[in-house]
């Protein structure tokens, strides 16, 4: 059978305004679909209220917009999917995968991977706050990465149960995430490698969902003069609205892309036409961090 079509996305959560860091990771997902004639899809991850800061998500797309990254399609909102996940823990629980964990993080202290403690709680208790954990089997999941090689974790080893459903109440990230790449048949996820540490949780989410696995590639992340990812945590300023082109170009200096002289002064849909026409995602730095 021929290869599926080249569906990529970038996948922002409102949290704060997208900075330096965020447009590394929009470019490259955005030039790796482009320059293979695939789709390129944005996804607002909204799914944690407590995180999330007014207006973000329009002020995310606006800057989308005037940096030239135009994608196809609607947005989705993960904000909007919530029965799709319900439905899925449901059928995690139905099978056995789910355990309702009442642990404290005081009763963890110590412990580098959950022990199992509430594994045999199987019903939600009474009069307390829970959260549903995956019980992970003794097994590794790996992948070779184009870019940071091979990596796996041995679950039961290297890792243990994780959360699925928070005790707020709220998704977590590794279950929405699964479930909104298979909905959009994601073939291809271009990240940053700050989430290398994820995408074994992704696999076995997939294996035990039967959910098609993408070709993930993890990029180098930004970091500031402490050796810190560049993020919103760690003071990461807002993207500027001038000098666009400028940041376009440093972006495609920093993945390895050698953009040509003067491109910096041509706008910004000649840089990303020839970012896209000149696109190598082998030359960008093999990795896991760029000191800024």
């Amino acid at each position: 059978m021929p290869p599926s079509p080249y569906i990529g996305r970038f996948a922002p959560s409102p949290t704060g305004l997208l900075h330096l860091g965020s447009l590394l990771t929009a470019v490259a997902s955005y030039c790796d679909a482009r320059a293979s004639q695939g789709k390129w899809l944005v996804r607002i991850e909204d799914i944690d209220p407590l995180r999330e800061v007014a207006g973000a998500s329009s002020a995310i797309l606006n800057t989308l917009e005037g940096f030239g990254l135009y994608w196809d399609d609607e947005v989705i909102f993960q904000s909007q999917r919530l029965s799709l996940y319900q439905d899925t823990i449901d059928t995690l629980l139905r099978q056995g995968r789910l355990f309702y964990c009442t642990c404290s993080r005081k009763q963890l202290i110590g412990h580098v991977i959950y022990p199992g403690t509430c594994r045999p709680q199987k019903r939600p208790p009474e009069g307390i706050a829970w959260a549903l954990k995956a019980e992970v089997p003794h097994r590794e999941y790996s992948f070779i990465d184009p870019l940071q090689g091979r990596f796996g974790l041995r679950f039961g080893e290297d890792a243990g149960d994780f959360v699925i459903q928070r005790k707020e109440g709220f998704i977590a990230y590794h279950l929405a995430v699964v479930l909104d790449d298979a909905a959009q048949n994601i073939t291809h996820i271009v990240r940053g490698a700050d989430l290398l540490d994820s995408t074994p949780y992704h696999l076995l989410l997939q294996d035990w969902l039967q959910l098609p696995t993408p070709h993930y590639m993890h990029l180098p992340v930004i970091t500031n003069t402490f050796g810190q990812k560049l993020s919103k945590q760690t003071g990461a300023m807002a993207l500027s609205t001038q000098q666009r082109s400028q940041q376009l170009v440093a972006v495609l200096a920093w993945l390895g892309q050698n953009p040509e002289a003067g491109l910096a002064q041509e706008p910004v849909s000649e840089v990303l036409a020839w970012a896209v026409a000149h696109w190598q995602s082998k030359n960008i730095p093999h990795h896991p961090t760029l000191a800024r």
